[in-house]
């Protein structure tokens, strides 16, 4: 059975049940222990398999002479994807703005960051080793880690050719445990789609939220499903798009109902290598880049909610100069949210609250709260549909790329 249809039918199962349990305070807590397990799992694998794989990548590309051109055109596909998204996003908001949501009384404020400097120190700790035994949530350091041991693999080959031969060994076994933990997630998918189900179900029942959910809902799937093919076309040869999207539609589930970029990670690498045939040294590089600093999704998520507050404190209109600001801001944003794998969405709007207005908005992020997974369900799918289509034209335009059938997609 293919990987997407065991996704896609544990999502249903997960869905159906979680409508179907009733409402009480002993339910969302056991359901919230099972995310937290599940999200524990999906997550299990990728410190070893991404840091094997970006080192072998990198060895091969500095012996190829190939590792800073990579880099570059990754960091200009992240730049303009992020531009793009967040300003079609500001401009769609603009043009449909759902409705004002309520104001009511915050008894108390959350202190939420996004931990930049944090972030700054965490990539060289006191010990370098130590970046691997993470709880695989903030990504980077480990990333870092395995730039320098792919630099320090072609030093001198006399001396390294052992250890990139065990290297490579580690990597080709971790993603083989890897591709053994994704075909169980189809189970771990009916916990994650229950519990949001369960909060999806009492965020429709407040009502004062449905004009945001479909407005996020309804240009997700327009900017994946038809934006994003588009540019498809621009590729020569020419590809059919339609192939593409159904090459990824397991990373897609995969993202929506955990709402968390690193439980992705290992089943978009499966789906880039099993599907499309990209090899390892530009799926790796390009999977990490975007994993990272590309998330766009979630910023223009962000950026949308944010509209949305600012128009239900004040009946005001916004200026041309405020959106852009917004915009600004929000694609700033968008580069440091790598230690907010799950929570991403939710994490760069409180950071557009306080930063922004002189603190006018510091407790606006908490009116919504209560859409806080949705949000980060939403930018996670397309954080992980836009990584999925720049690491398949990167890989195209580069020639990293074995072409399959679509019979023998997973």
């Amino acid at each position: 059975m293919k990987i997407w249809v065991k996704f896609l039918i544990g999502s249903i199962l997960g869905m159906i049940i979680g409508f179907l349990l009733p409402d009480n305070a002993n339910v969302f807590a056991a359901l919230s222990w099972l995310e937290k397990f599940a999200i524990g799992i999906g997550r299990y694998t990728v410190i070893p398999v991404l840091v094997f794989s970006l080192t072998v990548a990198v060895y091969e590309l500095r012996m190829d002479d190939q590792f800073w051109p990579i880099i570059f055109k990754n960091i200009m596909f992240i730049l303009v994807s992020s531009a793009i998204v967040i300003f079609l996003g500001i401009t769609v908001t603009m043009i449909f703005t759902p409705g004002r949501i309520p104001i009511g009384t915050i008894e108390q404020m959350e202190v939420l960051s996004l931990n930049a400097g944090d972030n700054l120190l965490d990539i060289f700790p006191s010990n370098m080793l130590s970046v691997i035994s993470t709880g695989g949530i903030y990504l980077f350091p480990a990333c870092i880690f395995a730039f320098f041991l792919g630099m320090g693999l072609d030093y001198d080959r006399n001396y390294s050719k052992p250890v990139i031969s065990l290297v490579d060994s580690l990597s080709r076994i971790f993603y083989h445990i890897a591709s053994f933990f994704s075909e169980i997630l189809g189970f771990v998918l009916i916990v994650l789609a229950a519990f949001w189900a369960v909060r999806f179900h009492g965020l429709l029942q407040a009502k004062v939220y449905k004009d945001l959910i479909a407005l996020l809902g309804i240009f997700s799937i327009i900017l994946c499903f038809g934006i994003m093919p588009l540019f498809l076309y621009l590729l020569k040869p020419k590809t059919n798009p339609w192939h593409i999207l159904y090459g990824f539609l397991g990373p897609a589930i995969a993202a929506f109902f955990s709402g968390d970029i690193n439980f992705s990670i290992p089943v978009l690498m499966r789906h880039s290598k099993e599907n499309f045939g990209i090899r390892r040294r530009s799926s790796s590089i390009s999977l990490s880049l975007f994993a990272t600093f590309c998330r766009c999704g979630s910023a223009m998520v962000a950026a949308a909610a944010f509209i949305v507050i600012i128009k239900s404190y004040s009946y005001l209109r916004i200026g041309t100069i405020d959106l852009f600001t917004i915009g600004i801001y929000a694609f700033l944003i968008s580069f440091v949210l790598a230690r907010h794998p799950g929570d991403g969405a939710f994490i760069a709007l409180a950071a557009l609250c306080l930063t922004y207005g002189g603190g006018a908005y510091s407790a606006g992020y908490l009116i919504l709260k209560p859409m806080a997974f949705y949000l980060a369900a939403v930018g996670a799918f397309i954080d992980v549909m836009l990584n999925s289509f720049c690491t398949y034209v990167l890989a195209r335009t580069n020639g990293f790329i074995e072409e399959k059938n679509l019979v023998h997609f997973i």
